[in-house]
């Protein structure tokens, strides 16, 4: 029997990134070590603010911001792609380093679909991931190699957001 797994969160609807987070709260609290990091994202989300006290827990976020991807100009996009590649070069080699229990990449759908990263060096690392680390990926639309070597899939689907209706994200909620 595996000893470890690999998780995908996907879907339309709101709580992918809260699931995840969850995930590494309750590894912090069984004293495993966690490494989470988080692609597309500017690293403020609020609960990053309290995991990142957490000494088990170790969050990688990129040092710049590209906006959405369908928005980027070519040149912002190979400079976006060399900063998620190294952001996931070292998320992959801290989880190894540190012996971590929970891997946690969120937004690693995005990050892969549109080639931020580099999907054979990221199918190779999931597919010989190292013994003993559950890895958990979050995002829309998991490609059909990413959903056959997951061991857990859960689809999180909008019915219903505030956000259709004009509501921003809000602090606390949503961020």
């Amino acid at each position: 029997m595996k000893k470890t797994c690999i998780h995908i969160y996907c879907g339309d609807g709101k709580g992918k990134s809260t699931a995840v987070m969850g995930l590494a709260l309750r590894a912090a609290g069984s004293g495993k070590k966690v490494v989470l990091t988080q692609f597309l994202k500017d690293g403020t989300s609020s609960e990053l603010k309290i995991l990142r006290e957490l000494p088990q827990v170790s969050v990688l976020t990129c040092e710049k911001q590209f906006g959405f991807f369908w928005n980027m100009s070519e040149e912002q996009k190979e400079e976006a792609r060399a900063a998620y590649q190294e952001l996931f070069d070292r998320a992959v080699q801290m989880a190894s380093e540190e012996q971590a229990f929970l891997l946690v990449m969120d937004e690693f759908m995005a990050a892969y679909n549109h080639g931020m990263i580099d999907q054979a060096k990221a199918l190779a690392f999931l597919q010989e991931k190292p013994e003993g680390l559950e890895v958990a990926l979050t995002g829309r639309d998991p490609a059909p190699e990413l959903l056959a070597l997951a061991d857990y899939v859960s689809e999180i689907r909008k019915i219903k957001h505030p956000f259709d209706e004009g509501l921003n994200a809000r602090k606390g909620i949503e961020m």
